[in-house]
């Protein structure tokens, strides 16, 4: 089952605030200096790559993200990773075997985010396996360099099981470190933020579906449209529009998980009056056209039933 819009933006909030701090920044450069790996904080339910603009980023990797076919694999592998790191650390191997893995962030029995870090060897990499890497390549049917692929896949990092297990013990207590300041920023928020606005979010995520307006909503939390406009921008840093404009693209970008699920049912499904409306919309919030997404997560054969 996945989660409801409302912890999806909660989440996405907290990382947002976390990554400001200057804890997590710290540990943050300290954690790629120290063991030259990728590190990302990410909210629950990203299924983006990870690691995409991360100056560790294994360059195999970086050459694999620019086939539709092999970002695919990756998102997939992304996804089962955060399906079963949802009470402890795992750690998976993806098809070229390499490790990623992700430990969760909980404030009591909540998940609210994940630290990731990986695209490592636990072996030093063979030419065995980097034949069997190409045959999958090839299944794919990815057009790539093989030659540079091959390069790029024998600089891959290679550590010992012990040494990626002690890795991923340092992640985990920091962890537990940004779980207390997760806590201690949602009670904060939790404060601040007028009952209104409180009332306002959950309406919009129940409701989003429907052809809401400001009025709608101001009306529903006894408040006019111009105060609720000024406190709910103030309280969110977002308007009202932008915000219901977020959670239908949230929620559309949830349901093309299913790679059965053609876009024009998901974007009215979502809430989105017409198409245009839609590809616009979620071009500017998710950057990039919702086919362009649905391929990233489902290659290119998706786009017959777009």
């Amino acid at each position: 089952m996945q989660p409801s819009e409302q912890p999806l933006q909660r989440s996405r909030a907290i990382v947002e605030q976390l990554k400001r701090s200057k804890i997590y920044r710290d540990y943050e450069q300290a954690f790629r200096d120290t063991t030259g790996l990728p590190i990302n904080l990410r909210p629950i339910e990203s299924f983006d790559l990870p690691f995409k603009a991360d100056p560790n980023q294994n360059p195999f990797c970086a050459l694999m993200a620019k086939t539709n076919q092999t970002c695919s694999a990756c998102l997939q592998l992304q996804r089962k990773v955060e399906e079963e790191a949802k009470m402890e650390p795992k750690t998976l191997k993806c098809f070229a075997g390499l490790c990623d893995s992700a430990v969760p962030i909980r404030v009591g029995e909540n998940l609210v985010a994940f630290l990731q870090t990986g695209q490592i060897l636990l072996h030093q990499p063979t030419d065995e396996q980097f034949a069997k890497t190409t045959r999958q390549l090839l299944k794919f049917g990815a057009d790539t360099d093989l030659k540079r692929l091959e390069e790029a896949y024998f600089q891959s990092r290679v550590l010992n099981k012990r040494q990626y297990e002690s890795i991923l013990r340092l992640l985990t207590i920091f962890a537990q470190h940004l779980s207390t300041l997760s806590n201690q920023l949602a009670v904060k928020q939790q404060n601040s933020e007028a009952p209104m606005v409180s009332r306002a979010r959950v309406l919009i995520a129940d409701r989003h579906a429907e052809d809401l307006s400001l009025e709608t909503v101001a009306k529903a939390v006894n408040t006019s449209a111009f105060y609720f406009c000024k406190m709910f921008k103030k309280s969110t840093g977002l308007t009202f529009t932008d915000y219901l404009a977020r959670v239908r693209v949230e929620k559309v970008r949830n349901l093309l998980l299913n790679p059965h699920k053609r876009i024009s049912e998901a974007a009215f499904e979502a809430g989105f009056q017409s198409l245009s409306q839609f590809n616009r919309v979620f071009r500017r919030v998710a950057g990039e056209a919702p086919t362009t997404y649905r391929d990233r997560l489902h290659g290119s054969s998706a786009a017959a039933t777009g």
